[in-house]
């Protein structure tokens, strides 16, 4: 936000402006039409390079792509595909809403405050370094084979990625903002909203983009140590019956689904919060 975008903000909606000094006005920023084919032609590019790898092998424990995904369709009509993916789907989303609001609230205080960072920051550093199947393993032990268990043990492995990540957000944070903010007189409000939220935004968003691709592998993990379904679960299930056409089918369906949040839900909300920044550059 440049300084005369503040200044407009603090004076209000009645205040005049001269011209082409109102709010950085964002406009839309359009990838290269190369740049576009070339992302929609990624994942075919994926498939015809695993099918022509499965055709000159030809072996019964690597499938072509026809075949997986004709599993893919049995399995969605006849069997529990779509029932074991809501199942992770909502241990997933659990664990990552937990995760982030505590990670958040923690990294700010030790962002903040150097003494508090000072005494608790080897404790993050233990956090990330425990073997995740170490926390599995004794939250199972303590708490059982139940979903609290399994929710926990996501959490404690997340939790210390969004502290780390916050609490470098709240030390990058720019000093000369602080002091234009300090001159126009911000109030509480204004300087979380207009001047401390889009520089943690940034950290927030990456935070919680490797804390989905965390997420996502540590559940699938630790449904196969101890659940009673999940997608995890039935991938352990088909794995004591060799059965590679089935693994795949679970794979490929789940990683639609985490293509779905990703095109779906992160990249349109990074374009939405960070389009000050696009438009800049």
């Amino acid at each position: 936000m440049t300084p005369q975008a503040c200044q407009r903000a603090h004076s209000g909606p009645g205040s005049s402006a001269e011209p082409g000094s109102e709010i950085l006005e964002l406009k839309k920023v359009s990838k290269p039409r190369n740049v576009r084919w070339l992302e929609l032609a990624s994942l075919p590019l994926l498939l015809a390079i695993w099918h022509v790898l499965a055709v000159v092998v030809q072996h019964r424990l690597f499938p072509t792509p026809v075949t997986v995904f004709a599993e893919l369709a049995d399995l969605a009509l006849t069997g529990s595909l779509i029932s074991d993916l809501v199942i992770t789907l909502v241990r997933a989303m659990w664990a990552f809403v937990v995760a982030m609001s505590v990670g958040i609230l923690l990294g700010l205080l030790l962002g903040r405050f150097r003494n508090v960072d000072q005494l608790f920051g080897p404790w993050v550093v233990v956090g990330l370094n425990i073997p995740a199947i170490v926390v599995a393993i004794t939250c199972y032990i303590w708490l059982g084979l139940t979903e609290v268990a399994l929710i926990l043990a996501v959490v404690i492995n997340k939790t210390p990625l969004v502290i780390t990540a916050l609490r470098e957000g709240m030390r990058n944070l720019s000093v000369d903002f602080d002091e234009l903010a300090r001159v126009y007189r911000f109030s509480r409000r204004n300087y979380v909203t207009r001047i401390l939220a889009p520089q943690l935004m940034p950290y927030v968003l990456t935070a919680a983009r490797t804390g989905l691709s965390l997420i996502w592998k540590i559940v699938l993990v630790f449904e196969v140590l101890g659940s009673d379904g999940g997608v995890g679960f039935r991938i352990g299930v088909l794995f004591q019956f060799f059965d590679i056409a089935g693994i795949l089918a679970y794979t490929v369906a789940f990683i639609m689904v985490v293509l779905v949040f990703e095109y779906g839900i992160m990249r349109p909300l990074e374009r939405r919060i960070l389009g000050w920044r696009m438009a800049r550059t």
